[in-house]
Formats: structure tokens, sequence, C-alpha cells
């Protein structure tokens, strides 16, 4: 992260130096280094409110796990999924609250919940620091997850349909398969990059008061369910993507408003049927929750900072002007800035993707493209300021390459789903969820 965050401020400095010493200035009259001060100050401004603003989700969403670990839930479903996920994390025991924190956030951002998906990946990234023999290094098992988070794994991107709605598309879930494409071959990109580039990035060696997580798998070596149940489990998670296609509009608008409130309920309703007091366990997860959002203010303050730098300098612009040529393959230059301000600012693309769409319509094939690209990716870099800046890992080691990898192929997915769809690839296909 050092490198990342000097190469970051040096871009935007150089940046808006050549427009300054060139004699550059915006319509309003501003010059480029008055933009760039203004550009790292509103950000910074901007990160510490949002770290404030989560403190209630946070609170709110710790508070409910809380409730449904001490009765019993958190490894229930930890057991119900442990073939699927000790595969893809053979470094975290099979038992321990990591598993059932990381499925709880992969299964909300599935469906479309960043509210209730955040808060859990931050508890997830807790757990397990508790079993990082390396502390302030991201582990295998940390770089796996966070590359994960950031190619998005949305298989209901309802906020996305719902901007689309409200821009007057006639046919607002049209981009539910186009970004189940991306997002499958993003996902699946993010596992393998990151199973291939922990190769090359060793950890150091362990701390002198290192966890011994053999000891935790020994007390804690309960039998998983049979193997039958685990199947089925895992079939009726993966049942979620055949019918979200079919049933993509009744999704969307019927099903999505129950979820947050039925998980709310359920998990409360779990934790008292248990026996479990579930008003004071619920004020213990809500403080570990403030505590946690409260941490991780300094961390976004930096990322964010010189990421508006960089915005504000014109580095991006003069990027994507010297990318034009991708028009050719499927990318228009009106999409780019999308593309590119993607994995940096997750206001900055809903507010370029509302723009693109306003522009040039939602139904177009640009609107269809951008909306796709936002449904389908995730902001890396604030996802690597958050979840690593809650347990004060510096070292990322591959985390970052394995992330811009997925991101990269969420774009290319994006591309190739809409140009079959909606562009010069399109093929006849019956509507969609119809």
């Amino acid at each position: 992260m050092n490198r990342i965050f000097f190469a970051l401020i040096a871009l935007a400095f150089s940046s808006a130096a050549y427009r300054e010493l060139t004699g550059w200035v915006d319509p309003s009259g501003k010059h480029a280094m008055d933009l760039v001060t203004s550009g790292a100050l509103d950000a910074a401004k901007g990160s510490a409110t949002m770290a404030l603003g989560l403190i209630g989700g946070m609170a709110l969403f710790l508070g409910v796990v809380k409730v449904a670990e001490e009765g019993g839930l958190m490894l229930i479903i930890a057991k119900l999924v442990r073939p699927l996920m000790v595969w893809l994390f053979p470094e975290v025991p099979a038992n321990h609250p990591a598993m059932s924190m990381m499925i709880l956030n992969l299964s909300a951002n599935a469906l479309g919940l960043g509210n209730a998906a955040t808060p859990f990946g931050v508890k997830a990234m807790v757990e397990l620091d508790k079993l990082n023999r390396t502390k302030g290094t991201s582990t295998n098992a940390m770089a796996l997850f966070l590359a994960m988070n950031t190619s998005s794994v949305a298989l209901l991107p309802t906020g996305v349909i719902v901007w689309r709605q409200q821009l007057g598309s006639h046919d607002p879930s049209g981009i539910l398969v186009t970004t189940l494409f991306a997002t499958l071959l993003s996902t699946s990109t993010a596992i393998a990059a990151s199973k291939l580039l922990q190769r090359f990035a060793p950890m150091p060696p362990p701390d002198a008061d290192a966890p011994d997580v053999s000891a935790y798998e020994a007390a804690h070596d309960e039998p998983g369910y049979p193997l039958w149940l685990s199947v089925l489990a895992l079939a009726g998670l993966f049942s979620i993507i055949p019918l979200s296609v079919i049933y993509n509009e009744q999704m969307s608008t019927v099903v999505a408003p129950w979820i947050v409130p039925s998980l709310i309920f359920g998990f409360v309703a779990f934790g008292w049927a248990r026996g479990v007091a579930v008003y004071d366990v619920f004020i213990q997860g809500a403080k570990q929750g403030f505590d946690i959002a409260v941490m991780i203010i300094p961390y976004l303050v930096a990322v964010l900072s010189a990421l508006g730098m960089l915005r504000a300098s014109g580095a991006l612009d003069a990027i994507t002007s010297r990318l034009s040529f991708l028009g050719a393959v499927g990318m228009p230059p009106e999409a780019l800035p999308m593309a590119l301000i993607r994995p940096l600012s997750g206001s900055g693309a809903t507010g370029t993707m509302v723009d693109i769409m306003t522009a040039h319509g939602p139904d177009s094939y640009t609107g269809y493209l951008v909306s796709t690209i936002q449904g389908s990716t995730e902001t890396t870099f604030y996802v690597i300021a958050l979840y690593f800046g809650a347990v004060g890992v510096r070292n990322v080691r591959h985390t970052v390459p394995a992330a811009l990898l997925a991101d990269l192929m969420g774009i290319v997915g994006s591309v190739i789903a809409c140009s079959v769809l909606y562009g010069h690839l399109a093929v006849s296909l019956p509507p969609v969820g119809h």
C-alpha cells in the first residue's frame, strides 16, 4: 500500500503540474493545483463522513449477527457449506467464525445487499485476523476473500436496476443476464489469480506470539453435516442463478424488499428460540460495530484523498483520451470514464453511470454497458482501505493485482455480454424473464 499510495499522489501531482505549467484553466477559471487541493480536501471530508455513516449499519448488523452467533446459527451455516469453503480457504478451520461471516458477506453481495454485505465483510476480516500469524500482513485467505469481494459476486444487482427504472428504462432488469455473465467471469478470475499469485508473494516469518491454528482446530473439531445435506444446501444456494434469470423482475421488485427485514427477524428469532438474551447480546455486537467503524477512518482518508487528487488532476481524462481505440472492440469512448472510475470511487462511478445513461438513454448499448459494469464490479480501493483498515493490514501482498485482474475481467465480460445481447454482435434471444 505504501507504493500504491505514493504512486497515486505522484501521478496526480505530475498531471496537475503539467496543466499548471501549460496555462490550463477549467471553464470556471480555476487552476489545476486549486482543483487538486479541493479534490484532496473534499475527499478527506467525504471519507470521514462515509466512515461515520457506516456506524449505524455496522452496529445494527453486527448486533444481529452476535445474537445469531450466540445461538449457534453461525456454526450451522459454516457446516452446511463446509466443502466449498474448505476448498476455497484451506487455511481457515472449518468451524471458525470467519467461515460463516464470509458466507454471509458473499451471500449478501450476491443479492445486491451492500448495506448488509459490508458489516459482514468487515467482521469476517476481523475473524480472519485472529488466525493471522504475521500481524499487519495479508494472509492468503484475506487476499482471496477481498479479491472475491471486489469481483462483486452479484446475482441480483438491485441498486442498478432501480437506477435504470428511475431513468425511464423500458427493461430495467435487462442487465441481469449480462451482469451474471460478467460477475461469474470476474469472480472466477479473482479466485484463479489469488491462488496463482500467492505463490509469488510468500508470507513473512510468523510473529513470536502467533496464534496456534492447529490448537483451535483441535478444540473445535466438530464433525460436519452429511455430504448429501451440504450438497443440497449448495444446490439451494446456486439455484439463485437460474431463478434470477427466469424471474428477474419479480426477484428485483417483489423478493428484494423482504430480504433485509427477514434476515434481521430470522437471526433474532433464532437467538430467542435458543434462549439467548437477545437485547443484551445485540448491544455487545453493536459496540464492536461502532469500534470498527471508527478505527477505519484514517485508512479511508488516506486512500480516498489520494484518489480525489487523481480525479481532480485530469490524469483520468488524459488516460481516457488515449484509449479511444477501444471503441472498435465494443467499449465506446463515452463509457470509458465509467470503466476507469469504477475501481476508484463508488459515488463517482454511480454519478458517471447516471450521467451517461441520461445522455444516451438507459436502453442504448452504452446504457446497458455502463450499468452492467456498475453491477458486476466493485470499488476496489475503497474495499481494500475499508477491510484491511479494520485489522491494520499494511502489507497487502498480492491482493491488489488479483483484485484489479478481477475488475478487468468484469469489464471485459460486460463488453462481451452487452455486445452479444445489445450491440453489434447481437443475436436473437427470447426476452429475459418471460
